[in-house]
């Protein structure tokens, strides 16, 4: 009997390692035929095109069930390439993916958005060179996933507070994989449409190579050509590896309609919406009119109220008016101050009036302010996660030098403290602020409240007819699945719209448009399973990622070298 090595020495090892991949596997197995300058291009094929995917599930096209799709690919490519190739590989996707997903940033400025992808595309290379790694280990689709998790955490919380927008889970506003955000959150439904995408990469890595064992064990050498399987055992072994990862790749999304969820509880409010539109694009959305869109919202408001005398309206509990729905400060302007309060005096109802006002002479607060028909202005709600650049201006003195343009932040922003429940009427409504929808954290101290419904505030004037407003209606049906509250959305130039607790879009308006409803809205107080436990799921999804990439260099060092009997039909370790 004839023995051989056939793994090197550790810190030979080739750049499969564990994982049974050599370097030039992947989409082209160079140990096939291949050549390592094909095989390259093939991984940067399937990289690009992964990346692709991921943008076109997302709206406004919202083609959700690419997703899963784009993340195998990605994963496809990265699988057996080395973490520093692998990097460069997730910028590509990255490129690919936030390039077409971020373009709403450009009216901004070109080099705004340029910035903002390059910045964010580091976690995604991060995210490939850690993938590299745990591919080497057994059941690494969980790690991979579990790894995405831990990416899109970062990403949202640095720098500047982080930027969370275009998360897998975001692409999934209604979708079979949605349910899943009941049970942990947006965390949860990341982690479940890639690690969907995840299985279905092994089972394309198992076709590419049958006889390897991917991710169960110890692999051949790099440029070893598969083993020859014994007859009559193939099949059936062949067929158990490609079922198996299907098997689950169908299981994930299926395992949705499993997940508890809250019912109707047969309570419902009428609030009336009101979207003002403003005159000016891009970044001078406001025009040069002073106090137009104060003029255009509140000349709604009374458009509203003759509409209800009229009968041609319900008469509504309560109104939403978007964010700065008064570009004047309705507490130092007593003529910002009369208009509001004659036209809520018309409606007669609580109106929650989106304002920015002044604290003290060099700050501002972007407020959510309940205007009561009799007492006037009253309890409010002021945002707590602002917008760098936006709201605020971090490294101000470096920032100012650099870019004129950023003058226009004017008063720095100070952040609220408190979450967004206020009495209004009937109703304790649970307020967000635009940009906060992104940000679980925010979303979920203001569901635990008990408040419902949910209302978000916006003011997407400056990316009017780009793919932000369809993305942050996207994220709106997700969190009413989330917290199982409805969520009314007031936006200045639109999307508003009204979502119910499964998600489902009912009403939505055209963007650059005035216009207004009046709208039954339940009301849902019973809490998801996601809202009791927090970010628990998200930090269990973290940690397995961390604790499987700490594993490889341990599994690496502690790996024997394996034996080759040629008098045997295939080789140790195969699976």
């Amino acid at each position: 009997m004839v023995q051989e090595r056939t793994v090197p020495p550790v810190g030979d090892e080739p750049a499969g390692g564990d994982g049974g991949v050599p370097e030039a596997g992947g989409p082209v197995d160079e140990g096939s035929g291949g050549s390592p300058r094909r095989a390259a291009l093939a991984r940067a094929a399937a990289a690009v095109a992964g990346g692709a995917l991921l943008y076109l599930a997302f709206p406004p096209l919202g083609l959700w069930f690419l997703a899963p799709a784009g993340a195998a690919l990605v994963i496809l490519a990265l699988y057996g390439a080395r973490p520093r190739r692998a990097a460069w590989l997730g910028l590509l996707t990255a490129s690919a993916f936030l390039l077409p997903g971020l373009r709403w940033v450009s009216p901004i400025g070109v080099d705004a958005w340029l910035g903002l992808v390059a910045i964010e595309s580091l976690f995604y290379a991060a995210w490939a060179a850690a993938t590299a790694a745990v591919v080497r280990l057994p059941l690494w689709p969980l790690w991979t996933s579990a790894l995405w998790v831990a990416m899109e955490w970062a990403r949202g919380e640095i720098p500047f507070g982080g930027f969370p927008w275009v998360r897998v889970a975001f692409s999934q506003g209604e979708s079979v994989f949605t349910p899943y955000a009941a049970l942990g959150g947006a965390p949860l439904v990341s982690f479940a449409v890639v690690l969907c995408g995840a299985l279905l990469a092994l089972a394309a890595v198992r076709v590419l190579r049958p006889a390897r064992a991917e991710g169960a064990g110890p692999a051949v050498a790099e440029g070893a050509g598969p083993a020859v399987p014994s007859p009559g055992g193939a099949p059936r072994r062949w067929s158990r590896a490609l079922v198996l990862p299907l098997a689950g790749a169908l299981a994930v999304p299926l395992g949705a309609f499993a997940v508890p969820r809250p019912g109707d509880e047969g309570r419902s409010v009428t609030i009336g919406v009101v979207q003002g539109n403003v005159p000016g694009r891009g970044m001078y959305p406001l025009g040069d009119e002073p106090a137009v869109v104060l003029r255009n919202h509140t000349g709604k408001l009374h458009e509203m109220a003759r509409a209800v005398r009229e009968g041609k309206l319900p008469r509504p509990d309560i109104v939403v008016l978007p964010e700065n729905s008064t570009d004047i400060d309705p507490y130092r302007s007593a003529t910002a101050r009369q208009e509001i309060d004659a036209a809520v005096k018309d409606i007669g109802v609580p109106v929650l009036v989106g304002a920015v006002v002044a604290i003290g002479d060099s700050h501002r607060a972007t407020r959510s302010l309940v205007w009561d028909p009799v007492t006037g202005p009253g309890a409010y709600y002021d945002k707590q996660q602002l917008v760098p650049f936006g709201e605020y201006t971090p490294l101000k003195d470096l920032v100012l030098a650099l870019f004129e343009r950023a003058n226009l932040v004017g008063r720095q922003s100070l952040a609220g403290t408190r979450d967004g429940d206020l009495r209004m009427g009937p109703v304790t409504v649970g307020a967000i602020n635009c940009y906060e929808v992104a940000y679980d954290d925010v979303v979920r101290g203001t569901a635990r409240t008990g408040a419902s419904p949910l209302v978000v505030q916006t003011n997407n004037a400056t990316y009017a007819l780009t793919n932000l407003p369809p993305q942050q209606l996207a994220m709106s049906q997700l969190r009413a699945v989330e917290h199982n509250r409805a969520v009314v959305t007031s936006a200045i130039t639109g999307i508003s719209a009204s979502v119910t607790p499964e998600g489902r879009v009912t009403w939505q308006t055209r963007e650059l448009v005035p216009d207004m409803a009046v709208l039954e809205v339940q009301v849902r107080t019973a809490s998801t399973v996601a809202t009791r436990v927090g970010a628990l799921p998200e930090w269990a999804l973290i940690l397995m990622g961390t604790f499987a990439l700490g594993a490889v260099p341990a599994r690496r060092n502690r790996r024997p070298a394996r034996l080759v009997d040629h008098n045997d039909d295939q080789q140790v370790g195969d699976a």
